[in-house]
């Protein structure tokens, strides 16, 4: 038997024998079975669901372990999920920190959790960072650049929030974020920057400031001529939308240039102020990713609460694509959501319209019960792993995987 798993009010986690494990996609209960199992993967962690009682199956009927708490795990990069908890919430349920919840179980004495690896990436192995040099690496760009403000806000992102391309920079390698922006065209419910009163904590803080484009270009110019396969990234967890910065951007990017036309400039973007996106392609953008949920307008207003069209990021990846961008998305990915019938209808249509490069599955961080609620699923659901072999099926020159590539 896969067997479910419980926590008690501490934390402290047990199995529950006899007890069949389930797997929840959107509002729906599944049996899980052998196949939709893999070990705990490294880099993983196990963590626990206060508040939300822990379902199991027997018999056919589903039920909730009174006052245990649904166990799930926290996936590291390169991982898919495929289900989440199985879980039932309270009547004082706390609201969940923003993290990707994944199912799990006990199989033959070991954990499993309900996942498919993409791919693994040695620049995203969490022992590259964090290291005892990191401290030093800091000490020596602030001399070189004492006059820089985001030298010292990218030294509190290193070192309080632990953000890999941010420390990157002072590592002097792969894809470092440089932070623009201080507003937003959209209010994400799963914003990682700001949120609001009615949710929960955001992990991190958003920049105070608006960098010139002095600043931006003097990091650029540093990273992109002496970092080994080195990324100047726009587009950051600590900011905004770069793209309504788009002046100070660009002014940006073409003194980068007119310096260096090595490596690759990157912006993250949710694609949907267009004249700005336009403007940071013609002055030498190189790649860009595409933050998006749904490709539903229904669906995807409802998440980004925002105040422009999924026409709109339509239009601004034709434009990138025209100019011959490296085109990704950033698929926030929730089952139950993204893989119901008409939604993978919508999907297909959305991907051979804009004809992008690739797509990063990413797992969308909110509490998952309280998504449902704010969001709840319209239809019956394919499931992941079905979504993903119709894209390919479907979309057969896309690339589906985890990680922003190194194109130049």
């Amino acid at each position: 038997m896969i067997t479910t798993l419980y926590a008690d009010i501490n934390g402290n986690i047990y199995d529950a024998p006899f007890k069949q494990a389930l797997g929840q996609n959107g509002k729906d209960h599944y049996i899980l079975k052998k196949e939709d199992l893999i070990k705990l993967p490294k880099g993983a962690s196990l963590t626990y669901l206060p508040g939300h009682e822990a379902l199991y199956e027997n018999t056919g009927k589903i039920s909730a372990l009174k006052e245990k708490f649904a166990v799930a795990a926290l996936l590291p990069l390169g991982y898919t999920r495929t289900f989440l908890p199985a879980s039932r919430k309270s009547k004082n349920s706390p609201i969940l920190p923003l993290y990707g919840y994944t199912a799990v179980a006990l199989y033959k004495d070991e954990i499993y959790v309900t996942a498919i690896k993409h791919n693994d990436n040695e620049k995203w192995d969490p022992k590259n960072y964090d290291t005892a040099a990191l401290k030093k690496n800091i000490k020596l760009l602030k001399t070189l650049f004492p006059k820089n403000r985001l030298v010292n806000h990218l030294e509190n992102c290193s070192l309080k929030w632990h953000c890999y391309t941010a420390q990157n920079l002072f590592y002097n390698r792969w894809e470092m974020g440089i932070p623009v922006s201080k507003s937003c065209n959209a209010n994400c419910l799963g914003c990682i920057s700001l949120q609001t009163s009615e949710c929960c904590q955001a992990p991190q803080s958003r920049i105070t400031f608006t960098p010139t484009p002095e600043e931006i270009a003097e990091l650029g110019i540093y990273h992109l001529k002496t970092a080994s396969q080195g990324i100047v990234s726009f587009g950051q967890g600590c900011e905004g939308e770069p793209s309504l910065e788009f002046e100070i951007i660009a002014k940006a990017i073409k003194q980068i240039r007119n310096k260096t036309k090595l490596n690759q400039i990157n912006i993250n973007t949710n694609a949907g102020f267009t004249l700005g996106i336009k403007e940071i392609v013609n002055a030498g953008l190189d790649s860009m990713r595409v933050s998006i949920i749904s490709a539903n307008e229904d669906i995807y207003k409802s998440y980004y609460r925002c105040n422009y069209s999924l026409n709109d990021v339509i239009e601004s990846i034709k434009y990138a694509k025209k100019n011959n961008i490296h085109v990704s998305l950033n698929m926030l990915l929730f089952p139950g959501l993204n893989d119901q019938k008409e939604e993978l209808k919508s999907w297909i249509e959305f991907l051979q319209e804009t004809k992008v490069d690739m797509i990063q599955l990413r797992n969308l961080n909110f509490d998952p019960n309280l998504f449902l609620e704010m969001i709840p699923p319209k239809e019956t659901s394919v499931g992941i792993n079905n979504f993903i072999e119709s894209l390919n099926k479907n979309i057969p020159n896309i690339k589906i995987g985890s990680f922003t590539e190194y194109i130049k």
